[in-house]
């Protein structure tokens, strides 16, 4: 039975072309700072109006969708704690000419993990233009809560940011991520705005068999958190022929607790019983499943493998695959490398599928 979420935003009906009053590239950053600051209070367990507000909107979305565990939702918070301080904003904005264009944006946002779509949306604040917010049902609780806490605290937001429920209409750009499938329909039906249309990658990880304890644990960070799945989640790695498979049991403990997870381990134990009714060989890491495969994108608690003789092996494969993977998790020697552990944990700039989401809303 689907439960209807009780946390929802006033959505006003006006006119969005209507001209606001300009507000300055400081004062945008100070939204966020101050959004940063709630949410610190929040996890330091200060008692508010608002962290009270939070934390029954926490419980709300962890009630409406099973994915969103409270963990999950304080890792998203944690995250965003720290990157939407001023010290960090200051940097990440300092490159940018920012010009208004008058633009406004539609940005419908993904909900795979909680607040998934929340970098786009900062982006557009921070941009200037005003925003047309399309949240994922799976993720409109939390998404609600932040707009709805910006609106109440700086009350000019609310000619500049719309919720839309319904067909979006009446905007210059758009800014969409969705599946595969939806790809698609966004292709057809964006065909003549300025966009940045979005669909599934997966993320890689490249061992060259001498990481470090430490580095494979972080490694299971970057499959595991969220349940993987995030663009960003590790759900591939390239090991040297050789590589003792028994390392990932052995050091992948940190997140074995998932299998208590009712929809998780129902994911686990139904693609665990098809590969046995299947014959298939793959290696049982009692709440993960190990399989060697070509193939970037397995279902959830299966994580792909590949053997290679040599690093160039990789690096073709990571070339001829581009357009399909978000990130690379390694220390061999490959362009855009990141460290383990930090695939969930992506600069203000570092722009998903690479484009530069902030310049793209600075130009007209």
């Amino acid at each position: 039975m689907n439960i209807l979420p009780k946390f929802t935003c006033k959505i006003k009906a006006k006119n969005i072309k209507n001209k606001s009053k300009h507000i300055e590239l400081k004062t945008r950053l100070v939204y966020f700072n101050r959004l940063s600051e709630l949410l610190t209070s929040y996890l330091n367990e200060e008692k508010n109006n608002w962290t009270i507000k939070l934390s029954n909107a926490i419980k709300e979305a962890e009630s409406y969708n099973p994915w969103f565990t409270k963990i999950n939702i304080e890792n998203a918070l944690r995250y965003w704690s720290k990157k939407l301080r001023t010290q960090n904003l200051e940097k990440w904005v300092k490159k940018y000419d920012f010009k208004e264009t008058g633009s406004t944006v539609a940005i419908i946002m993904a909900g795979n993990f909680p607040l998934a779509g929340f970098h786009d949306f900062i982006c557009g604040v921070i941009s200037g233009n005003k925003i047309i917010a399309k949240p994922s049902s799976d993720d409109k609780i939390l998404i609600c809560f932040f707009i709805d806490y910006l609106k109440n605290t700086f009350p000019e937001l609310d000619d500049v940011i719309t919720l839309s429920e319904k067909k979006l209409s009446s905007f210059d750009k758009v800014i969409a991520t969705g599946s595969n499938n939806t790809f698609h329909y966004f292709e057809y039906y964006f065909r003549d705005k300025k966009s940045i249309l979005r669909k599934n990658r997966n993320s890689v990880a490249v061992l060259n068999g001498n990481e470090s304890v430490h580095e494979l644990e972080n490694l299971s960070k970057d499959i595991f958190q969220y349940f993987g799945l995030g663009c960003r989640n590790v759900s591939k790695i390239f090991i040297p022929r050789g590589y003792d498979l028994e390392k990932f049991k052995k050091h992948f403990t940190e997140f074995k607790d998932l299998i208590y997870h009712n929809k998780y381990s129902n994911n686990y134990n139904y693609h665990k019983t098809i590969k046995i009714m299947n014959g298939e060989i793959f290696i049982d890491g009692e709440y993960f499943i190990l399989k060697e495969s070509r193939e970037f994108s397995p279902p959830i608690s299966v994580i792909n493998y590949q053997y290679y003789n040599e690093i160039s092996e990789v690096k073709k494969i990571i070339e001829e695959n581009y357009k399909n993977i978000q990130c690379i998790v390694s220390n061999c020697d490959i362009n855009n490398k990141i460290k383990f552990g930090d695939a969930q944990n992506p600069e203000l700039d570092d722009y998903a599928d690479n484009i530069d989401t902030l310049n793209f809303l600075l130009t007209k």
